[in-house]
């Protein structure tokens, strides 16, 4: 493709989340970069088309939550490696998270993230900082000079504030400037240490567990501080299906409040720990088959918002660990999509609702153009088959790190095209 022209690509099975449909078409992308028009009939002509062969054309993801190890842990990750596997996996834009070394909790880290960002990544880049200064829950950060400096939204990711007062001001000053506050619902006591979900199989395997009831706690705690403070809140992993039932009643209660949860908890549950499978401890743990099947059916019916990767590097050394001890996360920029279209295949959900959760939503929540297939909105897309068999090799992976779950496992869905802006990143049509 060469840029400064206009192009059409056509005999696209075109993947539409805001009309939540799926039919054969073309896409025309303007000489700017951004989407011109889509149809059905007859497509109009362009400097240069290209045909798809019914291959799925969709907006690019948009993946809220991703860790990047600069600065500080780039042996883990850093913005190119991270670009580079999120553009093969049909990421076009990364919202990185605020829990780096040192923690982005000041404009000059995060100006420093955002240069690093635009030089080394493929893909579009937006950050996150931090709600307290350090992640340390004591004291809240220059909230309107980050935002200034760029920030999306302001988050301690996993660890939470435990001093109620502390983040009540923070949500409360957080609305007086409209910034989103993402926070990761669970009661910290009662979570502290746990390798896995409680039950008979963490009794059987010998591990701290930690109850589901923890996840309500925290999500509770979280909206009674709503009601008070009437703050923008995304729950960052909502993974239980007694969590469900409280989420939907602040919606309804007329709430700002939005949820997302991570492909591994959609996909896994905990009987994949098997023997003590390190690459399989995120946090939180992955629970039972019935929260996981009751997570997918909020994901379809829209109570749940966004998917997101929680894409956490580690290296080998923290993982060749007891379970116990091992570090939690895996990697999941480049398994994102793949991981998904099991649901797709299984019939749990359809490719429209898929990407309104992996693509409209989290976009509407930024408030970013991309996302969609609509006239004006920046052409960020992917072309991927989503039927296309493999077997994952992790030493195959983009990223630095190599601790996927999924290694070995056997997949379906390949991303042939990223295009950021109109431009390929990844691939060729």
């Amino acid at each position: 493709m060469t840029p400064a022209q206009t192009t059409l690509l056509i005999n696209a099975r075109l993947i539409d989340p805001e009309a939540q449909t799926d039919h054969t078409g073309w896409l025309l992308i303007t000489a700017e970069g951004t989407i011109a028009e889509t149809g059905t009939g007859a497509p109009p002509k362009a400097d240069q088309a290209f045909d798809l062969d019914g291959k799925c054309l969709a907006p690019g993801i948009i993946d809220i939550g991703v860790k990047v190890g600069e600065p500080g842990e780039r042996h883990k990750e850093s913005f190119r490696s991270a670009g580079m596997a999120a553009a093969a996996g049909g990421v076009t834009t990364m919202v990185t998270r605020a829990d780096t070394t040192p923690v982005i909790d000041s404009p000059e880290v995060l100006e420093f993230a955002t240069r690093r960002a635009n030089e080394a990544a493929p893909v579009r880049v937006f950050s996150m900082a931090a709600l307290t200064k350090g992640r340390a829950g004591q004291e809240m950060t220059e909230i309107g000079f980050l935002m200034d400096a760029g920030a999306v939204a302001f988050s301690d990711g996993d660890r939470v504030t435990t001093n109620t007062k502390i983040f009540s001001r923070a949500l409360t000053y957080a609305r007086s400037l409209g910034a989103l506050v993402i926070a990761h619902p669970q009661e910290p006591i009662l979570s502290k240490g746990a390798a896995v979900t409680s039950g008979k199989f963490a009794s059987l395997r010998g591990l701290p567990a930690v109850s589901p009831m923890a996840e309500r706690m925290g999500l509770d705690r979280d909206i009674a501080l709503l009601e008070m403070t009437r703050a923008r809140y995304h729950a960052d992993q909502i993974t239980t299906r007694r969590a469900l039932p409280a989420l939907e009643r602040a919606k309804n209660n007329g709430l700002d409040i939005t949820a997302g949860t991570s492909i591994h908890h959609l996909t896994l549950n905990e009987l994949d720990v098997a023997d003590y499978r390190t690459f399989f401890k995120v946090k939180p743990p992955l629970r039972e088959e019935e929260d996981r099947l009751a997570t997918v059916e909020a994901v379809g019916s829209g109570l749940i918002d966004i998917i997101s990767s929680m894409h956490t590097p580690q290296d080998e050394e923290s993982k060749r660990l007891p379970f116990e001890e091992a570090a939690s996360g895996a990697v999941a920029l480049e398994t994102f999509l793949p991981a998904a279209l099991r649901l797709y295949h299984d019939g749990s959900l359809s490719l429209p609702q898929l990407f309104r959760a992996m693509a409209l939503n989290p976009a509407k929540r930024l408030g970013l153009a991309s996302g969609r297939l609509a006239k004006g909105a920046p052409a960020d897309l992917i072309v991927f088959d989503p039927d296309a068999p493999f077997i994952l090799d992790r030493f195959a992976l983009h990223s630095k790190s190599k601790n996927t779950p999924f290694d070995g496992a056997k997949m379906q869905g390949r991303v042939r095209a990223t295009l950021v802006g109109g431009m390929p990143v990844f691939g060729a049509l």
